[in-house]
């Protein structure tokens, strides 16, 4: 059986950032394999495109570049936000690289990394933690089967017991 629509996808990677010297970035191994419906539109579509008609136990390797990927970097998506929406106490205090959820005035809640702050602002960047970067999978399609009913219906893999997956 073959990579295609409405089937469950079981595979086994690494990927890597920029190439396949690349620093990991993460290993989905035989034994924690990555299983998700193909199709369902939660994934990167180049990332699926790329795997489409691969049969089982066929071995891959591709690069997706930012644009395929996470985008580029935008500098939009930096942001300085009043020091005064950080609440400053010693458990919590601000470190560069940490992640926080900021919530905009629609309720809408948005991670980012603080990059640097000073005494009224903190720098803030909502850009996607891969954005810019190329990604390098190589790995094994492990197994391929038909979505069942339910997955079918869910658009998206369900785990043997019951929780719904990618």
């Amino acid at each position: 059986m073959t990579v295609d629509e409405q089937r469950i996808i079981t595979i086994a990677y690494e990927l890597r950032e920029a190439n396949a010297e690349g620093p990991v970035v993460e290993i989905m191994d035989a034994n924690w394999p990555f299983k998700f419906y193909y199709g369902s539109g939660k994934l990167l579509p180049a990332f699926e495109e790329k795997l489409y008609g691969l049969e089982e136990g066929e071995a891959f390797k591709f690069i997706l570049s930012p644009a395929e990927a996470y985008g580029e970097v935008r500098q939009s998506e930096i942001i300085d936000l009043p020091m005064d929406l950080f609440e400053q106490s010693p458990e919590t205090p601000l470190a560069e690289g940490k992640y926080v959820t900021v919530t905009d005035d629609q309720g809408g809640q948005h991670n980012g990394m603080i990059l640097s702050w000073n005494n009224t602002a903190v720098k803030v960047d909502f850009n996607h933690a891969m954005a810019g970067k190329a990604l390098h999978f190589s790995g094994v399609i492990l197994n391929v089967r038909s979505a069942t009913v339910d997955e079918l219906i869910r658009k998206s893999y369900i785990k043997e017991d019951g929780v719904r997956g990618n």
